[in-house]
């Protein structure tokens, strides 16, 4: 018969583990792999290139936060920048924004690279192992004080000036233009957010052509993206992203025999035509993908999800509010209007929300 050890010396039984063969029961630590030392170790003149390449990384994150101040404070962006015929104001506009997205690169990319820079060219790199231990008594608490200032001084900063002197001073500035953009998370007078320029007799038009819309152009299963149509007689420098920003609206047609209506809000629909806020009650994306067959409402940034039929509660995402309802009636002319403002307002959650709910309820009240 033929031979079918595939070559291998007799007694071996390829991949298969003899037993019969003498091994170690325990594998000895090979230990950590032999130090290598780096160009800035052996090397004074590396070290000094080293740190002075920190120090140009500190200061250009000190440069890029000066930037941003500039940006920030020094340029001031006058006129429309929506106009064709004068495209001054939306080039200085540019500018602003290319100084301060700049200059938080700058800051943080400098600071941020000149650290890990440091760590591996100038601050020791062999390897420790410690035990880990409870910290408990004086002792081990004077250990581990004199842990951390050995940890400085084998960082260097004390007997290289340049870096510790750079790195203050970024570290100082780098953190400054986050609290400039405080300012700009919203106004300080938060009562504009709580109304919107929706009131009784103002006709729902489309967006953007600004179209008024029948009840009769409303069918079963449709969708408008709906203003209000005294939007149009605002200007940019008036406020005309932000009221729209707060007004916009989505109206679909349901039959009425499937949606659940609150007492009190029997009148805030045209047979079966409702207006909600687009806003989204999470962190204020548009709300824009409607589901025809399930009445669901859909927003795209985080999948929170309105059930249409049940006054658009929530039924699943991080949102946490219905969205608010906008009352709606018909004019004279058969065109759809609002008959209020919406009950509570749009949008996420913000500091005094509670309180303007509870003074618009009281409004309303009266």
């Amino acid at each position: 018969m033929a031979d079918h050890r595939d070559g291998l010396p007799q007694g071996k039984k390829g991949n298969v583990l003899d037993r019969t063969a003498s091994a170690p029961e325990i594998f000895q630590d090979p230990g950590l792999p032999p130090h290598r030392p780096r160009s800035t170790d052996v090397d004074s003149g590396a070290a000094k290139r080293a740190e002075r390449q920190v120090a140009l990384l500190f200061a250009v994150s000190i440069i890029g936060s000066v930037l941003f101040f500039i940006g920030y404070f020094g340029i001031r962006v006058d006129g429309d920048i929506y106009s064709v015929t004068d495209p001054e104001a939306t080039s200085t506009l540019r500018l602003q924004n290319l100084l301060l997205g700049g200059g938080i690169a700058l800051g943080m990319l400098g600071i941020g690279v000149g650290v890990v820079h440091w760590a591996r060219t100038l601050m020791p790199d062999h390897e420790l192992v410690e035990e880990r231990h409870d910290v408990v008594t004086e002792a081990q608490r004077a250990e581990a004080e004199q842990i951390m200032g050995t940890i400085l001084d084998e960082s260097g900063i004390k007997r290289r000036p340049l870096i510790r002197n750079t790195l203050i001073g970024a570290a100082v500035l780098a953190p400054l233009p986050f609290v400039g953009l405080l300012r700009d998370l919203g106004p300080l007078d938060l009562t504009p957010l709580r109304h919107t320029l929706w009131e009784d007799g103002v006709r729902l038009v489309r967006d953007p052509s600004g179209t008024p819309i029948k009840a009769s152009d409303v069918t079963l299963g449709s969708t408008f993206h709906v203003l209000p149509e005294n939007l149009s007689g605002l200007s940019h420098d008036d406020g005309y992203l932000d009221e729209k920003a707060k007004a916009v609206v989505l109206l679909m047609r349901l039959d009425p025999d499937t949606v659940n209506v609150s007492p009190g809000r029997e009148d805030w629909n045209v047979d079966g035509i409702f207006a909600y806020s687009k806003v989204c009650t999470h962190v204020g994306c548009p709300i824009a993908l409607y589901e025809q067959h399930t009445h669901h409402l859909l927003c795209p940034c985080h999948q929170s999800t309105f059930d249409l039929a049940n006054e658009c509660e929530v039924i699943f995402g991080p949102a946490s509010r219905p969205l608010p309802q906008l009352p709606i009636s018909v004019d004279d002319e058969g065109y759809l209007v609002a008959t209020g403002d919406f009950p509570e307002p749009v949008g996420p959650t913000y500091s005094q929300r509670v309180i303007a709910v509870n003074e618009m309820e009281e409004e309303n009240g009266n």
